[in-house]
């Protein structure tokens, strides 16, 4: 492998990094015992080997440029990929450490992870944990991610996908949507019912609803006068307070259930389940703290 960078190079990386994050050239020299001028010039050596400008100029302060953004995302985590490696290497990364950056779905987070994060930190304190509660597909390269939760298939092959667990399907409508509408007992008879739906984010699509009826699996389009998107949890809140019925995970709905907020229909036809993973980078170095996540996770989740 040939050499792509020289000391100066590398350098000027690690300056812009430092520049970035604290928003300033006289703060950056403050921290790595330089001038202003220094850092400045270390800078513009990168922005003329890069061909684009990384930071904005004002007499009171710098901005990052689009480029800048996109460029420090991916430097800031190549240099953290470094320093992970040389601890390695020499043994000192024996306690998990630094920011742990994680996107998760709405629901799987409220209910699954989020409760876990404490369990973990009192494990490592010296991991910091970045959550984003999002149902979209985070880009790992440009956003920082170090991983993700989906409930989905990832279209990117370039991602290695692990198995958390399979999330059982109910159907539930509260007493007083069923006193007035009536307990379905049959597939067909949803037809007659106000079927509150849930709008993919990617596609925009209505999900269907997933069933088993003698022994075979079925997705059976409903409808009603109620769509959510983005949040599953809305159309949890409406069921709850009579809307309709709704198909969700069991895990959102357990308590609901225990305290008769809600009750489950169709339970002849259950049975169905969606997989959730955990998504990361394949082929990047897995930094310690990342690979302890993923273990604690399937650990506790088979619990």
């Amino acid at each position: 492998m040939s050499r792509q960078f020289d000391d100066l190079q590398l350098g000027s990386i690690e300056l812009f990094c430092l520049a970035a994050e604290l928003s300033s050239f006289t703060a950056a020299a403050s921290t790595a015992g330089l001038t202003p001028a220094a850092v400045s010039r270390s800078v513009s050596r990168l922005e003329e080997r890069l061909g684009v400008r990384l930071f904005t100029r004002t007499t009171r302060q710098i901005r990052l440029t689009e480029a800048g953004r996109a460029y420090f995302e991916q430097a800031r985590q190549a240099l953290g990929q470094l320093v992970e490696a040389e601890r390695e290497a020499t043994g000192q990364q024996l306690v998990p450490a630094g920011v742990l950056r994680i996107s998760l779905p709405t629901p799987y987070g409220h209910y699954r992870v989020l409760p876990l994060l404490p369990a973990f930190r009192a494990l490592y304190p010296a991991v910091q944990v970045e959550v984003n509660l999002s149902n979209r597909n985070v880009n790992f390269a440009d956003e920082g991610y170090d991983l993700a939760i989906r409930g989905r298939a990832q279209p990117d092959s370039g991602l290695v996908a692990r198995k958390l667990e399979d999330a059982a399907l109910v159907v539930v409508g509260a007493p007083s949507y069923l006193q007035q509408a009536g307990t379905p007992a049959s597939l067909e008879a949803l037809q007659q019912h106000d079927c509150i739906q849930f709008l993919l984010p990617s596609s925009g699509q209505k999900i269907p609803w997933l069933f088993s009826q003698a022994g075979k699996d079925l997705e059976v389009a409903t409808s009603g006068g109620y769509c959510c998107s983005e949040d599953l949890l809305g159309g949890v809140t409406l069921a709850r307070h009579g809307a309709g019925l709704l198909q969700t995970y069991r895990f959102i709905v357990e308590e609901d259930l225990r305290l008769g907020r809600l009750q489950e229909v169709l339970q002849p036809f259950a049975g169905r389940s969606r997989p959730f993973s955990v998504l990361y980078p394949h082929g990047r170095h897995v930094p310690l703290r990342v690979r302890l996540f993923i273990d604690f996770l399937l650990e506790k989740l088979k619990q």
